[in-house]
């Protein structure tokens, strides 16, 4: 199984736990002031393990699926299956905790304050592929089709500056932002090629439908 299917996996059935169960729930979200008082440093790992509800969970994890499967592949190709699919988990894993640790940094003091889901992983899943390929074509809102790197360029804006104005507070935009530079950080670094080739295909536009 490949381990984009295995995060899948777990992280459908935790979230389903604790659909049921408002005590793990409670325990396992990512609480920063809770983390800063009993020092539960856990949870910003297991804040990114639950969802919401059914459509926060299916969202996240079809455009998860999407995108984080094509990426194995090309890691898997790029450093062989057994190494590629441990830098892949890496990347994941990165991505999640820089989302969420970044937020525990900026709100532990705030007990306001609480997220989950796996945006911040997913966006760093996202903007790994978006290396590979600048030019495709990607759907915002799933209906209009604006090229990846545009969309990265926005995403990237917008949830910088919602952020800092405080716009939807029920989003963590500051995972969003985080999590979408850890990843894409994390694969350019990966090997000297991956920077000389997407300055190619950045300088080479090809729009691929």
């Amino acid at each position: 199984m490949s381990i984009t299917l295995i995060i899948i996996v777990v992280t459908v059935l935790v979230s389903y736990l604790a659909f049921s169960n408002p005590v793990t729930f409670e325990k396992l979200k990512h609480y920063p002031y809770q983390i800063q008082r009993d020092q539960s440093y856990y949870r910003i790992l297991t804040g990114g393990l639950l969802h919401g509800d059914w459509m926060h969970l299916g969202i996240n994890m079809y455009v998860f699926y999407l995108f984080g499967t094509y990426v194995e592949q090309v890691y898997a190709a790029e450093f062989g299956v057994g190494k590629g699919r441990l830098l892949y988990f890496m990347l994941y894993f990165i991505s999640l905790i820089t989302a969420n640790f970044v937020t525990f940094l900026r709100h532990r003091q705030n007990p306001t304050f609480a997220s989950v889901g796996a945006s911040g992983a997913v966006s760093g899943v996202v903007f790994s592929f978006i290396v590979f390929n600048p030019w495709s074509m990607l759907l915002l809102f799933f209906i209009i089709p604006i090229p990846a790197i545009i969309f990265a360029v926005l995403y990237v804006f917008y949830s910088f500056y919602a952020s800092r104005k405080g716009l939807q507070p029920h989003y963590d935009h500051e995972g969003h932002l985080y999590g979408s530079l850890a990843g894409f950080l994390f694969t350019l670094l990966l090997k000297k090629d991956f920077i000389i080739e997407f300055i190619q295909r950045i300088s080479h536009p090809n729009f691929q439908f």
